[in-house]
């Protein structure tokens, strides 16, 4: 890859220079190069990234991707680049989470004797395993290649929205073959159902399901050869006296095939959680052909459409890759969860028809209400509505709105109710193509303590999903650090999300919720201790917990969630006035802020978070929590910092490399905060309609809007070295606040920067709390 893929990247930088110079102030274009080409897949499959490099489709069901490893935290994406070998090409795959699931239904062309077992990394030869190099391994959008070396085989991969499409080249070997493992997972998950049934010499089905992370997992296969095989069947590793179908917690099928010369084996697998027959019509449907290219190239034609929304100019060949790669990952989830005819898997499990769109799954919420949704109401507004008329389906056939949802299951991971805030955000700026009544019955709900009429897949899932943090928040007022885990964080994001469900009850006219939700939305004041100036527990018999030192972390099991105090102490988005105030003022607040980044990195304690990193001081850019901190200092009259601090974060956190990422990906999140920053803004309170404004890196940008309008972005005068505002004008009107407004966006015209190589401490006259 790192050849091949590198010399796309300068060939494609050197042709744009060329262009740039001859055309004068032309942008990126479908008429110069395919903006697919700017666009590294392999960026965040090495460090803890945990992306995948294989071929989809824009929030495509199908992610058919090598797995190289199944263990492991790093392997939640199921391909690590510091592996040496592949296990084979499963369907499904997870981008940038932190818990592995998925990688169903694996395909592993051979030759030679075949294996059941996989072998081992230090011995591929002893499975069906084999060694590769990233030499003769490519990764575009919608397209995947590598030669498998142990077999001397090319394997091609694409796919549509449901359908992945292999193809073969076994170049001189002998006795080809194939082998589905459908026992094969990411984590190890428990198979409870695995189940093969040949339906024809060129047809083959199976239906697996798991209990992992989703702990109701079905998938359906049905997979079409392009010509006549043989199978032999397994199951807990012996060869199956029946031919046609096996059944177990441990099954293959072997498969064989007359190799034709020179012509390679084509394998089309479409994929369903509903049953055989709705794999069967997503691959009639969406493939119904062998033409191998045509559905590479729709496959780039999607992804071209979808990037070319924003088109950027100026900017290194380096900042164009990871620009384009990050809007590339924010359009991988959530996944679309139903077959062409309308049917999924609902909450309940049972088979339900939709009757208003496509249905998703794999919603991240935690991370991804912070910048990954907004963006969406930039780019595709109606796609974020169907988003939320998911998350409403969801509550209605499962009970409750989910925070983390996955394959049609709750799996109560991470913490607050964020489903309100990507509700809220949605409704702020005018994207209501939903049932609002309805959205504020779900969100009172979310953050209620109610545990009837749920569908629980577990007692597991119920005590995370509705724990009593929510119990004690209600008849408390407050969440006890001595009766409930990671209080200090639910606490500030119930906070926060109590705001948004209060600016929904105000639009609607409910003033009871408003002015209830409104007064929880200030219960993060109690948490401050002045006399060490952060966020600490507070026991139940009103005592700050100790001991305390704001740089410990125990991971999962203190008072802070994937953090420490010097972290989660500047979670009120929704109320930064009153933040300031509650700290002593802005001195005593921008002192504290200075601090935070100046401080040495150390995190303290033998269990510390392994998800704090990206650290610049005790700020941790690698996990989602401290992601709007850098635009705090906007709201204190130094937005010079900001500029400043953005600019540092997009340039040293962010690579053209496998380890370009310094945290998990998180399913788009971490990306849309560089897309957003590298326009030149943030979404900095997910839930009103302003943007807090930074330092773009680009010198135009033009994004096209599904209203057929145009927002331009310029920055004049800028480079490296000139980071800092000068001026900023919104259509022709000099900005007085360092804010404006989602309407502003959505009416087209022009942002101007001015940019130079000194702070301009009078940037912004106006007292930038009258913003909000």
């Amino acid at each position: 890859m790192k050849i091949i893929l590198s010399g796309i990247i300068i060939v494609t930088s050197i042709y744009l220079s060329g262009c740039n110079r001859a055309q004068g102030n032309d942008m990126v274009s479908k008429a110069e190069v395919p903006v697919t080409n700017f666009v590294n897949p392999f960026i965040g499959t090495s460090g803890h990234g945990h992306t995948f490099p294989g071929a989809t489709t824009p929030n495509g069901m199908v992610q058919l991707s090598p797995d190289t490893r199944t263990l492991g935290w790093d392997a939640c994406g199921g391909y690590h680049y510091t592996d040496t070998s592949i296990l084979g090409f499963s369907h499904t795959h997870l981008s940038g989470t932190g818990i592995g699931d998925m990688g169903d239904v694996l395909f592993m062309p051979f030759t030679g004797e075949a294996h059941i077992e996989p072998g081992s990394p230090e011995n591929p030869e002893t499975g069906y395993r084999s060694r590769f190099n990233h030499d003769t391994e490519n990764a575009v959008p919608g397209y995947y290649t590598v030669e498998l070396e142990d077999y001397n085989i090319e394997v091609e991969l694409t796919a549509s929205k449901r359908v992945g499409f292999h193809k073969y080249n076994y170049r001189e070997g002998h006795d080809p073959g194939i082998i589905i493992d459908l026992a094969h997972t990411i984590h190890g998950h428990e198979n409870t159902i695995n189940e093969i049934k040949v339906i024809s010499e060129t047809e083959i089905v199976g239906h697996k399901k798991t209990k992992g992370w989703a702990q109701n997992h079905d998938v359906f296969f049905y997979a079409k050869f392009d010509r006549p095989v043989t199978t032999t069947l397994y199951v807990d590793g012996v060869k199956s006296e029946a031919n046609s179908q096996v059944n177990g917690q441990n099954t293959q099928a072997v498969i064989r095939f007359e190799q034709e010369q020179s012509t390679p084996l084509l394998v089309k697998v479409g994929i369903s959680s509903v049953d055989y027959e709705g794999a069967k019509k997503n691959l009639i449907e969406e493939v119904p052909d062998w033409d191998f290219h045509r559905i590479r190239n729709r496959a780039q034609k999607q992804w071209d459409d979808v990037l070319n929304k924003i088109k950027v100019k100026g900017g290194s060949a380096d900042q164009k890759a990871i620009f384009y790669t990050s809007l590339y990952h924010t359009y991988l989830s959530p996944y679309v969860f139903n077959d062409v005819d309308g049917r999924y898997r609902g909450m309940n499990r049972e088979i339900q028809k939709s009757a208003t769109g496509d249905i998703y799954t794999v919603f991240s919420l935690w991370d991804t209400f912070r910048g990954y949704h907004p963006l969406q109401n930039i780019l595709e507004p109606e796609k974020n509505a169907a988003f939320i008329r998911s998350l409403l389906d969801k509550y209605e056939n499962g009970g409750i709105l989910p925070k983390w949802e996955l394959s049609g299951n709750y799996t109560g991971t991470m913490i607050g109710y964020h489903a309100v805030s990507v509700i809220a955000d949605a409704y702020a700026k005018g994207n209501r193509d939903f049932d609002a009544e309805k959205a504020l019955n779900a969100m009172v709900h979310a953050a209620s303590y109610d545990t009837t009429s749920i569908a629980f897949p577990s007692e597991n899932v119920k005590n995370k999903l509705v724990p009593k943090a929510k119990y004690y928040n209600e008849t408390l007022g407050f969440i006890p650090a001595d009766l409930e885990n990671e209080s200090v964080s639910k606490a500030l994001e119930y906070a926060f999300n109590d705001w948004c469900i209060a600016q929904l009850a105000n639009a609607l006219g409910k003033e009871e919720i408003y002015h209830e939700f409104m007064k929880r939305s200030m219960a993060y004041k109690q948490y401050f201790d002045k006399e060490t100036g952060f966020m600490r527990g507070v026991n139940n018999d009103g005592t700050f917990k100790e001991p305390f030192d704001p740089k410990f972390s125990r991971h999962r099991k203190d008072d802070y969630v994937e953090g420490n105090a010097w972290q989660w102490t500047w979670f009120v988005p929704h109320d930064v006035e009153g933040l300031v105030e509650t700290m002593g003022g802005k001195e005593k607040f921008t002192e504290k802020l200075d601090e935070l980044f100046s401080t040495d990195s150390e995190i303290k304690g033998d269990e510390k978070s392994s998800d704090i990193t990206g650290l610049i001081g005790q700020y941790a850019h690698g996990n989602e929590p401290s992601h709007h901190i850098s635009h705090l200092y906007n709201f204190v009259g130094q937005s010079w910092k900001t500029q400043q601090l953005t600019d540092s974060i997009l340039n040293s956190l962010y690579f053209n490399d496998p380890n370009g990422l310094s945290g998990n990906e998180d399913c788009g999140q971490m990306s849309a905060w560089y897309i957003l920053n590298a326009l030149g803004f943030y979404s900095f309170n997910p839930g009103s309609s302003m943007y807090s404004i930074g330092r773009p890196i680009f010198d135009a940008v033009e994004i096209q809007l599904n209203n057929g309008k145009t927002f331009t972005i310029l920055a004049n005068n800028n480079s490296t070295s000139n980071k800092y505002v000068q001026s900023v004008y919104l259509n022709g009107e000099k900005l007085e606040t360092p804010f404006f407004e989602h309407t502003d966006i959505l009416e087209g015209g022009t942002l101007q920067f001015e940019m130079g190589p000194e702070k301009n401490v009078e940037l912004f006259t106006s007292n930038s709390y009258e913003a909000l």
